[in-house]
């Protein structure tokens, strides 16, 4: 019984993973069954998606150097840079503010 049962256990312990390994497709397998306008967009797009997952992992490395949880560094992060959006957005508005009177001062003094 005990050896029937260690049998059933390495046959499924080793023949689970062969079997998804053996039937389980590659990257490139997969990429061959898209229709030709997907692969097109998938190259396209493939340096922009690294580009953004080496900032991911670059973010994310920085978050684990802090003493806090990732999840709080994170939240801190984001709240520090909607800040300097909101912040940057302001002094745009100033700007466009300035010109447009900049523009009135010289549409009424030229006329």
């Amino acid at each position: 019984m005990y050896i029937k049962m260690a049998a059933a256990f390495t046959i499924l312990s080793v023949g689970g993973p062969a079997a998804l390994f053996y039937f389980q497709p590659t990257d490139e397998e997969l990429f061959k069954r898209y229709n030709p306008e997907l692969q097109r967009k998938s190259l396209e797009n493939r340096q922009g998606r690294q580009q953004d997952f080496d900032n991911f992992v670059t973010k994310l490395k920085e978050y684990s150097k802090s003493d806090r949880p990732i999840w709080e560094a994170a939240a801190q992060d984001e709240a520090r840079t909607r800040a300097n959006s909101a912040e940057e957005q302001r002094k745009a508005a100033a700007e466009i503010q300035k010109r447009r009177e900049e523009i009135k001062r010289q549409a009424i003094n030229g006329q």
